[in-house]
């Protein structure tokens, strides 16, 4: 802050002496990245579903967590951002309403009860303090919010880093990778020792000799945290927040952020991942095997957003062909698949026929609750999506008039238990109609 304001033009009343100095940059910022903040957490939504049929278990962890945390940062901007617009315009309002009545509130002009006007009349009552207030409490929203996505920011490209050469290295090394192991084991080596630390050198205060071994050594860790970044000096906005207004309510005031951003990221992603509804309909018929899902039909599905589940062209055929499009999905199709056997010194062509067999194994086809004998697959791919995928024309010149559905078997699972209330049913049903 600053003592020192703008001469007053037209004997217009002038900003308070103790103005912040930084509010103009602080409403260009807000205003000019408000919108693009508000439009980032959909942009990151649609990288990662794109993204993430193409990953396999272990690096779909990696995506996840960095897509939480990335995501996580623009909420906090963008929330920051537009209350921190509210609070500047509360801010200029009542600056222009101090100019328009520079005395104030006039209680004896409105209608109280006496008791009520002498509790109003005994408080304090300064419309430049309130300013003051207003603009004070602008800047330490906008510093904290601001301060608090550059740490989640941190957090991400750290963690998401780590995880990553960690998971080229062990793969490298052939070893079996489990991410979320990693992420354990990154967590104890990195921060557990700086905790310990903190926690001994509070706990030992002013019982430690200068010159004892257990004071160099605490010295020496914490000294090292230091400068890789992790000292209380390194966030200089939060450390001078915390000195001033409080260290436990400031730690109070990030980890709450944090925390309800990520949760809140992680609902967002659950409920758009599962598709439920949300709202009072308990009562509604809820089913995986009966319900029509948009995803199956090519002239309804989002490829963007959309699972990496089987397709047709509509809901409707009335063509001599259904073209069956069965996306290849990592995480399923690629670990079953390592069960199956393939020729000793086999060529490169038949190594392809025999894993395009192995594959056509596993998402075998019902028509109506038969199986399709002669079903035939070819290596395709999807058009809107890039991936990789398999294609079956299969004739329904044949069929009557009326509902018919397809089942496509999916591959079994071996990352997790099977589903105890049967949300997974092992396949993929597509109602159609000719």
């Amino acid at each position: 802050m600053t003592d020192q304001a703008p001469s007053p033009a037209n004997n217009a009343t002038p900003l308070p002496t103790r103005t912040t100095p930084t509010w103009e940059v602080e409403l260009l910022i807000s205003g000019v990245a408000v919108f693009a903040m508000l439009q980032l957490p959909g942009w990151l939504d649609d990288r990662f579903f794109a993204l993430e049929p193409r990953m396999g278990s272990e690096w779909q962890v990696i995506l996840l967590l960095f897509y939480l945390y990335a995501k996580s940062a623009t909420v906090v901007l963008a929330a920051t951002f537009a209350i921190h617009l509210l609070l500047r315009a509360q801010w200029i309002a009542l600056v222009g309403m101090h100019s328009v009545y520079p005395q104030g509130i006039r209680l004896d002009r409105m209608r109280m009860g006496p008791i009520q006007y002498a509790i109003e009349k005994a408080r304090p009552d300064n419309t430049v303090d309130a300013i003051e207030q207003a603009d004070n409490r602008a800047s330490v929203v906008f510093a904290i919010g601001v301060s608090i996505a550059m740490l989640i920011t941190g957090i991400c490209i750290t963690v998401s880093g780590a995880l990553l050469l960690a998971t080229l290295v062990l793969q490298a090394l052939g070893w079996q990778v489990q991410p979320l192991n990693i992420f354990a084991a990154i967590f104890l080596v990195v921060f557990m020792p700086f905790g310990l630390t903190l926690g001994l050198d509070q706990a030992l205060a002013g019982r430690l000799r200068p010159d004892g071994r257990a004071h160099r050594t605490i010295e020496a860790i914490l000294r090292f945290y230091t400068r890789i970044g992790m000292g209380s000096r390194n966030n200089r906005i939060i450390a001078i927040l915390a000195s001033n207004g409080g260290q436990r309510k400031m730690m109070a005031v990030v980890l709450g952020v944090m925390f309800a951003s990520l949760i809140g990221v992680s609902l967002m992603y659950a409920a758009m991942n599962t598709g439920r509804m949300t709202g009072n309909y308990a009562l509604f018929p809820d089913s995986n095997i009966q319900r029509i899902d948009p995803a199956h039909y090519d002239n309804q599905r989002d490829p963007s957003r959309g699972a990496a589940v089987p397709y047709v062209q509509g809901m409707v055929i009335t063509g001599a062909y259904l073209e069956l499009v069965v996306p290849y999905q990592p995480r399923r199709d690629g670990t079953a698949m390592r069960g199956c056997k393939f020729p000793v010194n086999a060529s490169d062509a038949q190594r392809a026929d025999s894993l395009l067999a192995c594959m056509q194994s596993l998402r075998g086809v019902t028509l109506d609750g038969k199986p399709l004998a002669n079903l035939h697959y070819e290596i395709a791919s999807d058009p809107r999506t890039d991936r990789p995928a398999l294609l079956a024309m299969i004739d329904v010149r044949d069929l009557p008039r009326g509902r018919h559905e397809l089942r496509i078997a999916r591959a079994p699972r071996s990352d997790r238990k099977p589903d105890k209330d049967n949300r997974d049913p092992g396949f993929d049903a597509i109602p159609f109609w000719r």
